[in-house]
C-alpha cells in the first residue's frame, strides 16, 4: 500500500537517529522521510499488514453509516441497488430481533442463533459494498452521520495503523541506534551526576577539614576547573546546536518544498475526485431520466396491450358466437342438401319407374294391336278357302 508523507506524523527525537548520513551528514532517520521511495515497505508481510488495517479502517466506516442509511432507505435505494437493498432490510430485520430477544429474558440459543446470523449478515453488506468502492465513496460524502463512539474508535484505530506504519519503517539497525542513544545519554547522565555529587561532597570536606584559604584556594581551582568545563561544554554545545540548527533549517525548507510538492499532487487529486464524482451524478441522474421515459413508454404499451387485449377478448367471445352459428348454419345446409339429394334420388326413381311404365305400357299396346291385326289376317284367309 502506498503511504504519503502527508499521512505520517512529525519524527520524534529519538526516532531520527543519532548517526550522520556518510554522504550529506543527514540523519539516516531522516534520509527516509526526504525519500519517498523509503516510505514504501518494501516487505510483502509488511504490505499485507497495512492492507489488513486499511480494509478494517473502511470496514469499520461502512459499518457506521449502515444504521444511518437503514434509516433512509428509501431515499438511497436506487443508488444502492435491489441486492445491497434487500440485504440491509433483512439486516434490519435481524437488528430488531435481536434487540427483542436481549429485551426479553431467556431463550440464549435463539438469541446466539439470530447473533449468528446478524454476523453473517454484516459480512455479506461488507463484502457488497467492498465489491463497489464507488458506492461506498459516493455514500460517505453524501450520508451525514452525528459523531458518536464509533468516531472516536475510528480514529482511534486510524493513530493505531499509523503507529504501527511508523514501526514498520524504523529498520532494526535504526531501533539499535535509538536504544543505543538512549543508554548513552543515561549513562552521560548517570556519570555527569556521580562526578557533581563527588565533587560536592570533595568540595564540602574541604570545607570543613582545611582552613579558610585552603579551601578558598581549592574551591577557587575547582570553580576554575568547572568555568573552563563549562567554557568548553558551551562552546561544544554552540557548534552542536549551530550545526544542528542549519540541519534543521535544510531539513524544513525540504519538509516544506515536498508538503508544496505533495499538496499539489493532493489538490490535483482531489480535482479528479470531484469530476469523477461529478461525472458519477451526471449518469445517475442521466440514467433516471431514461428510465423515467422508458417507465412512461412502458406504461404507455401497456395501457395499449391492455386494450388490445380487452378488444381480443371481445372478439374472441363474437368468433365464438358466430363459429357455432356458422356451424349451426352448415348442419342445417347439409340437412337440406341429404334432402335435396334425397328428393333428387325420388325423383329419379320416379321418373325411372314412369319410364319404365310407359315402356311397357307402350310394349302392350304395340302387342295388342299387333294380336289384333294377326287375328283379323287369319280371317281373311279362311274365307278365302
Amino acid at each position: 500500500a502506498a503511504v504519503s508523507i502527508l499521512d505520517l506524523k512529525p519524527l520524534r527525537p529519538w526516532q531520527q537517529g543519532i548517526h550522520l548520513h556518510s554522504k550529506a551528514g543527514i540523519p539516516l532517520g531522516v534520509m527516509k522521510v526526504l525519500d519517498p521511495r523509503q516510505l514504501k515497505p518494501d516487505i510483502t508481510e509488511t504490505e499485507r499488514i497495512l492492507t489488513v488495517l486499511d480494509e478494517t479502517i473502511v470496514k469499520l466506516e461502512i459499518t457506521r453509516l449502515i444504521p444511518r442509511v437503514i434509516g433512509s432507505l428509501e431515499r438511497y435505494a436506487r443508488m444502492l441497488g435491489p441486492e445491497i437493498t434487500s440485504s440491509l432490510l433483512e439486516h434490519q430485520k435481524l437488528a430488531v430481533e435481536i434487540q427483542h430477544l436481549l429485551a426479553s429474558p431467556g431463550n440464549e440459543e435463539s438469541k446466539r442463533d439470530v447473533e449468528q446470523r446478524l454476523k453473517c449478515s454484516l459480512r455479506n453488506i461488507l463484502r457488497l459494498f467492498l465489491a463497489n468502492p464507488l458506492l461506498y465513496h459516493g455514500l460517505k460524502y453524501k450520508v451525514r452521520v452525528r459523531e458518536s463512539a464509533a468516531d472516536v474508535f475510528i480514529k482511534a484505530f486510524m493513530e493505531f495503523r499509523d503507529f504501527t506504519l511508523e514501526r514498520l519503517l524504523t529498520s532494526p539497525d535504526e531501533e539499535k541506534e535509538k536504544i543505543q542513544f538512549i543508554k548513552d545519554i543515561s549513562l552521560r547522565v548517570e556519570k555527569n551526576t556521580e562526578i557533581i555529587s563527588a565533587l560536592q561532597e570533595e568540595l564540602a570536606a574541604v570545607i570543613q577539614t582545611r582552613d579558610e584559604e585552603d579551601c578558598k584556594a581549592e574551591i577557587q581551582h575547582i570553580m576554575g576547573e568547572g568555568e573552563n568545563q563549562q567554557k568548553e561544554d558551551e562552546k561544544a554545545s554552540k557548534y552542536k546546536c549551530s550545526r544542528l540548527k542549519q540541519e534543521v533549517q535544510l531539513l524544513g525548507a525540504r519538509f516544506n518544498a515536498l508538503v508544496l510538492e505533495h499538496r499539489a499532487s493532493e489538490l490535483i487529486l482531489r480535482k479528479e475526485k470531484c469530476k469523477a464524482e461529478r461525472e458519477i451524478q451526471e449518469w445517475v441522474q442521466r440514467y433516471d431520466t431514461d428510465m423515467t421515459e422508458k417507465q412512461a413508454t412502458y406504461d404507455e404499451l401497456q395501457a395499449v396491450f391492455n386494450d388490445e387485449k380487452d378488444q381480443l377478448s371481445l372478439l374472441m367471445e363474437k368468433h365464438a358466437l358466430l363459429l357455432q352459428e356458422y356451424t349451426e348454419i352448415e348442419e342445417e345446409r347439409r340437412m337440406l342438401k341429404e334432402k335435396e339429394e334425397e328428393a333428387a334420388r325420388m325423383e329419379a326413381r320416379r321418373n325411372e319407374a314412369a319410364t319404365y311404365i310407359q315402356a311397357f305400357w307402350k310394349g302392350y299396346l304395340v302387342r295388342s294391336i299387333y294380336k289384333s291385326k294377326l287375328k283379323k289376317g287369319k280371317g281373311k284367309g279362311r274365307r278365302r278357302k
